[in-house]
């Protein structure tokens, strides 16, 4: 007589008051600290609407009705030949980064992650030595100089095109892959290149858009590159720009403010800080469902 196999009961298991009481700070601290960033973006955005005529501190003019609105700020942007230019080389340099750190990073990545390379430990090694030690701001310098990038914006993105930690992300990304497929790839006859772009790269989509959010990011904020290679005013990126808007307010020297019209200088501040951020506000949205896979199976064997 066959014995009637066992039924499984599902158990619940109900939070405790410590479990309770987790829960609540873990949302007071959300909400803590969603206060944190909405309310200084909202000041932002509410200030670069803020008509010139407007009276009043800056506690009500967060609180200013929209239709009280002004959008000269951005009108004085836009129409502005300057911020057109300088918005235009940071588009160069993000598009031309981006492209170039993923050309560089990804085989980078690919050959550090093949376990059966001659060499691979010293290989690494040479990786982090410099991740470690930073030669320093004059060696730096000399090469670019030598090189002939001054007043290039390659400048810009070529010395940081290779990032160790984004490398090292990828590096462990590519050895989760099973080695099953890339051992019978090479068994078909398969070259490395093949595999790695028939293979590994369909595969990658995750780290590679999240890899290259990293270096979007990067190349777009970068300040100090740019200001330490690009002489030229018709190269300056981003950066730059608002840099010297703020210290021309700042310090009563109108030569950059007075060219973007007659809107309020605190409304062209908080208008060029806002549209500034734009483009990663805008990109964010559609890499976001990668971020979290790439960013956490990058990480598991590090």
């Amino acid at each position: 007589m066959m014995k009637k196999p066992n039924r499984v009961t599902s158990v619940t298991v109900r939070p405790t008051a410590a479990d309770h009481s987790f829960n609540f700070v873990v949302d007071v601290f959300l909400v803590l600290l969603l206060i944190i960033i909405a309310v200084p973006l909202w000041s932002t955005i509410t200030l670069s609407f803020r008509p010139n005529d407007y009276i009043g501190n800056n506690l009500e003019g967060m609180f200013l009705a929209p239709w009280n609105w002004s959008t000269s700020a951005y009108k004085a942007l836009l129409g502005n030949a300057g911020f057109i230019l300088a918005f235009g080389n940071s588009i160069k340099i993000l598009i031309g980064g981006v492209i170039t750190a993923l050309l560089l990073t990804i085989p980078l990545a690919y050959v550090l992650s093949i376990h059966s390379l001659p060499g691979r430990r010293y290989l690494n090694l040479l990786i982090i030595i410099p991740y470690v030690f930073n030669v320093g701001m004059i060696p730096s310098y000399l090469l670019v100089t030598n090189l002939g990038l001054i007043d290039k914006l390659a400048a810009v993105f070529l010395p940081g095109a290779i990032s160790t930690y984004n490398c090292l992300i990828m590096r462990s990304f590519f050895e989760g892959i099973p080695n099953e497929l890339k051992e019978s790839s090479r068994i078909d006859g398969a070259s490395e290149i093949q595999v790695l772009l028939l293979i590994i790269l369909p595969l990658s989509k995750a780290i590679i858009m999240t890899i290259g959010l990293f270096y979007g990011v990067s190349f777009w904020n970068d300040f100090f590159h740019a200001m330490l290679y690009l002489n030229n005013n018709s190269l300056q990126p981003l950066p730059i720009l608002l840099r010297n808007i703020l210290m021309a307010s700042g310090m009563n020297e109108y030569v950059e403010v007075n060219a973007f019209g007659d809107a309020p200088v605190a409304a062209i501040k908080a208008a060029s800080v806002f549209m500034s951020a734009i483009p990663m506000i805008m990109a964010y949205p559609f890499i976001q469902k990668y971020f979290t896979k790439g960013t956490l199976l990058g990480s598991v064997k590090g």
